[in-house]
């Protein structure tokens, strides 16, 4: 008997990447997440090495990694900061940003900074557990919150941060054909990152290597 396609369950669906972060992830903070005494594996650093600053510079921070269950194949939900903003000015990112002393947790900082970024409502939101902690070259420690959006959540574009959201298909940053090593040249030095264009969207750096590690936690073998 043929199985109709739309029932056909795809490793790129949101039950299945839930199935996979429920086995993978967990929903507390990584051990020494915010430890200065230690250096993430994770970050820029680990393909520009010249990136990594003093354990005591790093500032803790937290982004959404927001999945859109769409029905069918999933969608990863990314912004294009503000061209006006005078660090990272239009560059591709995740929702988030520092975590403040009043926030209960990195989640409750990830959420409270998609509200304010995106107009993303946090019971529109379900976490789903940590990537690993990433060290930012600009010296920000990030925990990435894996998390599903309901498919068809009406967004509020903040204009003072955020110039647009769109979406990019799962499968297609989940596809290690599709995760290119650029290069351009830093105070001196040739630095190396990971980039994923997709169409008019640069997707490189740090967002780019939360990918990276999100696909190295949940999909490679």
């Amino acid at each position: 008997m043929t199985v109709p396609h739309s029932v056909i369950e795809t490793p790129f669906a949101a039950e299945a990447l839930e199935t996979r972060a429920r086995q993978r992830l967990r929903l507390e903070p990584p051990e020494h997440a915010f430890d200065p005494a230690r250096i993430p594996e994770r970050g820029d650093h680990q393909l520009a090495p010249m990136l990594s600053p003093d354990g005591a510079l790093h500032r803790p921070a937290a982004v959404l990694v927001p999945v859109v269950a769409h029905r069918g194949d999933a969608t990863v939900l990314l912004t294009r900061r503000a061209s006006h903003l005078r660090d990272h000015s239009g560059q591709v990112a995740f929702p988030g940003g520092k975590i403040d002393a009043k926030d209960a947790s990195p989640v409750a900082a990830a959420l409270r900074e998609a509200r304010e970024e995106i107009g993303l409502a946090s019971e529109r939101v379900r976490p789903l557990g940590y990537l690993d902690a990433y060290l930012t070259s600009t010296g920000f420690r990030v925990l990435p919150v894996l998390a599903i959006v309901e498919a068809g959540t009406a967004l509020t574009i903040n204009p003072n941060e955020v110039d647009v959201a769109f979406e990019v298909p799962l499968a297609f940053l989940m596809d290690p054909a599709n995760h290119q090593r650029h290069a351009r040249e830093w105070k001196g030095s040739l630095r190396h990152y990971y980039a994923m264009p997709y169409g008019e969207h640069y997707i490189w750096g740090a967002t780019a290597g939360m990918l990276r590690n999100m696909y190295e936690r949940l999909y490679a073998e």
